[in-house]
């Protein structure tokens, strides 16, 4: 026969119990702290707080990669509220995160050179976190102009971006190269890829220079309303290697047909590349910098399926941001992932 017996509070059984449940509540403590460490690299706090991201004008490559990332920003580091920073371009850029105005940005490896190599202020701080996607230098005049090389250009109106843009520094030694002077030769019209497109549309340029990922969505606009057509500029590549130290980063190119199909009617088009690379300064927390650069690799497809040029994004190619050292932060990143 079986006996049942009540259990009252205070008893041996009872305190068996809640040492039981005490016991249980630290194991699934550890766990959940080892799950924590795991998650977060290298064991550190989850990263918050503001960041800037200095991008570059509205209509640019630059500005919707930037608007992208933060949308993957926002979800793998909800702690992190990325603000983004409107900007003429590279050089402007270099200038915002060396001053500590933004945290980090995107700038041409050109522009990075010279700003480093003039020795401007803050630019030994300057790191990468990765090389992203290549620039393409895109002349860009009415159908039918007798334009046919940078050459011919000499007296007309020009657009080569804002002051402070990488098109304008590039734009300027693409017209050396072929010995015209920018300030002397053609008439230059300062201004970036959201006017210059119209100025061409309404007459007021007779051609203008930009430096871009494929396609830029400013000329393939441009190409819906007008007819226009692209010059080639791969016969200055051996003269502008020969012009100084930071035209290595140059490299010769060719716009495969599909670039702007309506335009280049299944022509290539020869050219001058440079790479774009992310970068920041060791100033940046390395926490905040290992998951920015993770959030650029992981987001690749899904930002290459809006901007074509960040498909080129690759985890095999992204370390190597000379002429910048890679922050700790990505370094850390990278080694997180090697095979």
């Amino acid at each position: 026969m079986f006996s049942f017996r009540r259990i009252l509070p205070g008893t041996g059984s009872g305190r068996s119990r809640r040492r039981s449940l005490l016991r249980a509540g630290a194991a699934a403590a550890v766990v959940l702290s080892l799950l924590l460490w795991w998650l977060i690299p290298g064991g550190q706090p989850a990263p918050s707080g503001t960041v800037s991201f200095a991008t570059g004008v509205p209509t640019g490559v630059y500005a919707r990669y930037g608007s992208l990332l933060k949308e993957r920003v926002d979800r793998e580091m909800p702690g992190v509220d990325m603000r983004l920073l409107p900007s003429q371009g590279s050089v402007q850029n270099l200038e915002m995160v060396s001053s500590g105005k933004a945290s980090f940005t995107i700038a041409a490896a050109d522009a990075v050179a010279t700003y480093r190599d003039n020795r401007e202020k803050g630019a030994g701080r300057l790191r990468a976190c990765a090389r992203l996607y290549d620039d393409y230098m895109q002349l860009v005049v009415p159908a039918g102009s007798a334009v046919r090389s940078a050459k011919d250009l000499e007296g007309l109106r020009v657009g080569v971006g804002q002051e402070r843009s990488g098109v304008n520094l590039i734009a300027g030694r693409l017209l050396r190269a072929a010995g015209l002077d920018v300030d002397k030769d053609v008439h230059a019209v300062r201004a970036g890829i959201d006017r210059m497109p119209g100025m061409l549309e309404q007459g007021k340029l007779d051609a203008f220079f930009w430096s871009g990922g494929l396609p830029t969505n400013a000329i393939e606009g441009l190409a819906a309303k007008t007819n226009i057509q692209l010059v080639q500029l791969g016969d200055l590549v051996p003269k502008l290697h020969a012009l100084e130290p930071e035209t290595r980063y140059y490299r010769a190119a060719v716009m495969p047909p599909d670039a702007y199909p309506a335009v280049q009617q299944g022509e290539p088009v020869k050219t001058v590349a440079v790479a774009n690379l992310l970068v920041t300064t060791d100033r940046t927390d390395t926490a905040l910098t290992e998951g920015v650069t993770r959030a650029v690799l992981r987001s690749r497809d899904q930002i290459g399926d809006k901007v074509h040029a960040a498909q080129k994004v690759d985890l095999r190619t992204a370390i190597y941001t000379a002429p910048l050292a890679l922050h700790r932060g990505a370094r850390d990143y990278y080694r997180s992932v090697k095979p």
